[in-house]
């Protein structure tokens, strides 16, 4: 499946809609979403991985930089992961620093 990226914003509320596979040749795009994100002011970030099929190591540092590019203050929050890329993120312990949860 081709990786998508889609951002919507409604009241500081960003959510981005994945699909695809996360890894280093589409960490890019991924990384140009968070940054038009954390430039319109979002409070919050809701990442939809529903469609998410796999999650690299360049993809899981890929949320990190959200992380880094939001800032502490701005909850994120990684919505209906699949088993794979939910245990991904669990076993890198991102999950302290983020919101896993399902749909």
């Amino acid at each position: 499946m081709a990786f998508d990226v889609r951002l919507r914003i409604n009241d500081k509320v960003a959510t981005i809609e994945l699909s695809g596979e996360l890894d280093a040749s589409t960490a890019g795009e991924f990384h140009d979403t968070v940054s038009q994100a954390a430039g319109a002011g979002a409070v919050e970030l809701v990442i939809r991985a529903e469609q998410l099929g796999y999650l690299s190591s360049a993809g899981l540092r890929s949320l990190v930089v959200a992380r880094q590019k939001m800032g502490d203050e701005v909850r994120i929050a990684v919505v209906g992961a699949s088993e794979p890329v939910a245990r991904t993120i669990r076993l890198a312990g991102f999950d302290h620093s983020i919101d896993l949860v399902d749909a």
